[in-house]
């Protein structure tokens, strides 16, 4: 069954019938947070429960174990919850093993990056009666300004309206990037109840009055003269490089997971009025130019030179702002050359 995650957060009892969870996408932060509200749902009619955490390389190494950590029953409680992260349709034989004869006083939650239409994990979790499947798409802008706006409220912090788009600019479009920079804000406060935009900017180490989204899309679609333009302004602020290359690394993953599926669409613009979470209007020409820029080779390149430059630069701090740009104007000039 396919539910919203907003449901089981308004009402999470209603789902404690399901035995098995499918939490997937590319909103780490979502998803951690109904993974909580389940263990906490839970642990409210049974206090006596024990938790297990598995990777799926754990449970396709050791399939025996895994096996037995669902029969076997729980050492510590009634009831007991099975964690795994980073799944995909490696194991999906061994959850369809399961099903039939699965303990129902066993809980499952399963944690995977974006998973395609037709992966068998996805299918079967959305098709099954005793399982629930919850998709858990990135944060958009207005979920993220009420997610702050909450968060400040309950501390009795007063920002700004520009010092919270700020925040909402550093989340990358996850919940749980704003919260760790929400939390550094707290910290600060103490017993301030109001803070100004430059110690915002201070504190959540923004790079200046740029776009970083701006930066990386000139870059990727090879526009030299634009790209030159936010580079200059760079040059006199001081960039939290690892920050940037981290919103390049998302880029480029969700980048390479549309072109996994490009040729199941009859051309572009079908495939990003396709895509979930929805991509906003003003971003559709710079994703449209770089899918025809990047191949699926290149992308898999860049990912690889994306920790390389990381690397690099937290080990050579003092030329890492040389090794940063160098690393951007290679591929800005790279996507010039393609286009």
């Amino acid at each position: 069954m396919i539910t919203k995650s907003y449901e089981i957060k308004n009402k999470p009892t209603n789902f404690l019938k399901y035995n098995l969870f499918l939490l997937y996408g590319e909103n780490f932060g979502l998803k951690k947070e109904i993974k909580e509200l389940i263990k906490a749902t839970l642990d409210k009619q049974d206090n006596n429960i024990e938790i297990l955490t598995l990777f799926e390389r754990d449970v396709i190494d050791n399939e025996e174990s895994f096996y037995d950590s669902i029969y076997s029953g729980s050492l510590f409680g009634n009831k007991k919850i099975i964690i795994i992260y980073e799944g995909t349709d490696k194991i999906f034989g061994k959850i369809e093993d399961i099903t039939n004869k699965y303990p129902d006083n066993v809980i499952l939650i399963i944690l995977s990056d974006i998973l395609e239409k037709k992966s068998k994990l996805r299918i079967f979790f959305e098709a099954h009666e005793k399982a629930l499947c919850i998709p858990c798409y990135a944060d958009n802008e207005r979920d993220l300004k009420s997610i702050a706006t909450v968060e400040l409220k309950q501390s009795n912090i007063i920002l700004s309206n520009e010092s919270i788009n700020l925040l909402v600019d550093k989340a990358n479009s996850d919940r749980n990037n704003l919260k760790n920079e929400i939390q550094k804000i707290k910290s600060f406060a103490l017993n301030k109840k109001s803070l100004s935009t430059d110690e915002i900017k201070s504190i959540i180490n923004f790079t200046g009055e740029y776009k970083s989204n701006s930066f990386i899309n000139e870059c990727l679609c090879g526009n030299l003269l634009q790209y030159k333009k936010i580079l200059s302004e760079l040059h006199e602020n001081t960039v939290d490089q690892i920050y940037l290359l981290r919103i390049l690394g998302n880029k480029i993953h969700k980048l390479l997971n549309m072109k996994k599926i490009e040729r199941d669409y009859s051309n572009l613009d079908a495939l990003l009025n396709a895509t979930k979470p929805p991509i906003f209007w003003k971003e559709k020409p710079f994703v449209k130019k770089q899918l025809t820029i990047w191949s699926l080779d290149e992308l898999k390149k860049i990912v690889n030179e994306i920790n390389i430059t990381e690397l690099l630069c937290k080990k050579n701090p003092q030329t890492s702002k040389i090794i940063f740009f160098n690393f951007f104007s290679k591929l800005c000039k790279k996507a010039n050359n393609y286009s």
